[in-house]
């Protein structure tokens, strides 16, 4: 039996699947700070047995919180000569272009904790100015007198070579073998000496809370449980071990949400849906990504905090293309200066919760707007409901202040929350340049299918997707995921000039390097597949576009067809291609994953009827209908190919389904809920 954990801001939420395809799912509630509590509760709380425990996965919002909420080491930082204040001079490219008070963003280092050694490389990897030891033991006995924790280093062009980094921290290491010490070149070997030094800083900035929360969690599942295969979630949308994701934990920074977007593009392979807008809406935030033709969009250009006023912190790391905002059942709703309705960012969370909890939460938050609605069931709820005083929250918070009743002002709520969502919808789709009637909307998460069929209605999207464990769908793709790793190589060469040899060396040496890794891992050579992408641009440009290119050794007519898919990537993202501009790679990408067995998904064959899985008609109200006698279903009982039409309202374990009139939906074969405009 292979299990997987989600710690969400609310929930937390686990999968686990038998050896013959069964799936059973539960979730409770995340319990910080004390994070892996939360995970043992909810194993128990699913009823697994220790001993059945064969693979254990887990992903987890630890890094991402130590960075927002400033929780990490004291730090310092290592760097050459003359780049000490590289965190403070940053990017010019400020967002909030006309704002006269702009600050930029306050570096995670203290400038007195910042200190330089005299050593250089030149571009090309050539030693100018050798390592001095006496400096780096000067900079060590400084940080132990200043009580620092974790030391950063990042040298000036050491993503060519190295060794200067790597001979640091040896030194580090044998004067101060207690501290955690990232080097930039362990983390990435891209070029961009700020975003570079930035990411390693924030590495060894969450490390020691990494390596405390992973060895806690380590030590209580091998108390509790007999499970030798236990993987981490990354950002990258694979698995690695505990041991790897304390080295590099900043790879963990979306460790979570990522999950469910991996396994939302391998349903779609299962189902025949190549095009799919992953949408997942939790207790705290709602997250988007866009998968086009099976492809889950990982990119190294991702900022924490960034957004239109403030610059935030890039993080060379790859991280899947995803949007988030602060919207999700436990948004707070409430009135602005200017007397508007707001809902989010800020959250309920999972205690005092939602005013429906009766924990002692008083603000009315997307959640308890849904239950006065009709949308939820009070009955459906691990806690007695007060809906009186759900009702009188809303009331009194938002109705009394615009003069209406408690249902309009809940109502409102939801519309909100689901405007909110459809700015973020429409950034990885329509503002991409993507016609989203051409994509299906899966939507997962406790929250998902309750908004997603309005949100279907205004975006046009045809076809939307519940899928199986829903509620917990981020923990069912790590269950699908395989160990995965990036390696990405700065690499500049003109193609006109490229030489094929020199190329393919360069190819071969990044994934003789992965199999090396992977041999330490316990896996064979033939478990290990690469994927190459080049970063290429036009020559005199300053970005890139990701292209996919052939493994194995390239000819000349390899090289013009990647040429040629150079231009039409570039087309397809900017609207404009330059057939007759020299064109150069910067980087190279290689993806290597691990192939680990993966579940069989079993097909449901249920027997029965719609009447029968039918639990109740129940007034729900909705936009411009007002009350409407609506038949409530359960998702366990529907047997599949059975049309249910809107409006109808469908129950299942810690979520429901919410579609309107002129909607329907069925279930299909594996048992995922199929959502399409009726006459289609």
């Amino acid at each position: 039996m292979r299990v997987a954990t989600d710690i969400g801001g609310t929930f937390t939420d686990l999968v686990y699947v038998d050896e013959n395809g069964f799936i059973g799912v539960a979730k409770s509630n995340t319990t910080p700070p004390n994070f892996e509590k939360g995970v043992l509760d909810v194993i128990e709380k699913a009823g697994v047995k220790s001993e059945q425990l064969s693979m254990f996965i887990h992903g987890t919002t630890v890094i991402i919180n130590a960075l927002t909420e400033r929780k990490g080491a004291k730090m310092g930082l290592i760097t050459t000569e003359g780049f000490r204040d590289v965190l403070e001079i940053a990017r010019g490219n400020r967002p909030d272009l006309f704002n006269v008070r702009y600050k930029k963003p306050e570096p995670f280092v203290e400038r007195h904790l910042r200190l330089e050694v005299g050593e250089r490389l030149n571009y090309k990897g050539e030693i100018i100015l050798p390592l001095n030891r006496e400096e780096i033991e000067e900079c060590v006995k400084y940080f132990k007198k200043e009580g620092v924790e974790a030391i950063a280093v990042s040298y000036i062009h050491s993503y060519v070579n190295p060794t200067h980094e790597i001979e640091t921290v040896k030194i580090i290491k044998e004067v101060w073998p207690e501290v955690f010490v990232t080097a930039s070149s362990d983390i990435t070997k891209e070029w961009r000496e700020y975003e570079r030094t930035n990411t390693a800083v924030l590495n060894a900035y969450v490390q020691p809370a990494a390596t405390t929360y992973i060895d806690k969690l380590d030590k209580e599942l091998r108390e509790q449980t007999e499970i030798d295969q236990r993987y981490i979630m990354q950002s990258n949308g694979g698995t690695t071990r505990f041991n790897s994701a304390k080295t590099a934990p900043i790879n963990m920074v979306e460790s979570g949400p990522v999950a469910g977007i991996f396994g939302a593009a391998v349903l779609g392979e299962l189902i025949g849906e190549k095009n799919i807008i992953a949408f997942d809406i939790g207790g705290t935030t709602a997250k988007c990504s866009l998968i086009e033709n099976g492809e889950v969009k990982v990119s190294t250009d991702y900022y924490i905090e960034r957004d239109s006023r403030n610059a935030g912190y890039p993080i060379k790391a790859p991280v899947v293309d995803i949007v988030e905002i602060g919207n999700g059942g436990g948004s707070i709703a409430w009135i602005d200066d200017a007397g508007s309705l707001k809902v989010g960012p800020q959250s309920a969370g999972a205690v005092p919760g939602p005013v429906a909890y009766g924990l002692g939460g008083t603000e009315p938050t997307t959640t308890d707007a849904n239950l006065l609605t009709g949308r939820l069931s009070p009955k459906n709820f691990d806690y007695d409901v007060d809906m009186n005083n759900v009702k009188e929250a809303i009331q009194k918070k938002i109705g009394d202040q615009f003069g209406i009743s408690a249902e309009e002002a809940a109502l409102g709520i939801i519309r909100i929350a689901n405007s909110n969502m459809l700015n973020a919808l429409k950034l990885i789709s329509i503002r991409k340049g993507h016609n989203p009637q051409n994509f299906t909307l899966l939507a997962f998460g406790g929250g998902g299918s309750m908004h997603a069929p309005a949100l279907a209605l205004e975006l046009g999207v045809k076809k939307i997707i519940v899928p199986i464990a829903s509620p917990v769908f981020s923990a069912w793709g790590m269950l699908m995921t395989d160990l995965r790793h990036d390696y990405i190589q700065t690499y500049i060469k003109r193609m006109n000039e490229l030489s094929l040899a020199e190329m393919d060396a360069q190819w071969e040496e990044i994934e003789k390097h992965a199999l090396t890794y992977y041999k330490d891992e316990g896996m064979t050579d033939g478990a290990v597949e690469f994927h190459r992408f080049a970063d290429m641009r036009y020559l005199g440009q300053e970005h890139t576009v990701k292209v996919p290119v052939p493994n194995g050794k390239w000819t000349e007519e390899d090289k013009q067809a990647i040429i040629e898919k150079f231009h039409d990537l570039h087309e397809k993202n900017y609207t404009f291609k330059l057939v007759d501009s020299p064109t150069e790679i910067v980087n190279l990408h290689v993806t290597a994953f691990g192939k680990v067995p993966k579940p069989i998904i079993g097909k449901i064959t249920r027997e029965g009827s719609v009447e029968e899985a039918k639990k109740e008609i129940r007034d729900v109200y909705f936009e411009q209908k007002g009350w409407i006698s609506t038949s409530v279903y359960d998702r366990d009982k529907l047997p599949p190919n059975e049309v249910v039409h809107g409006p109808a309202v469908v129950e299942e374990k810690a979520a429901a389904t919410v579609i309107y009139e002129g909607q329907q939906l069925y279930l299909d074969e594996f048992g995922n809920i199929i959502i399409e405009m009726e006459g289609k």
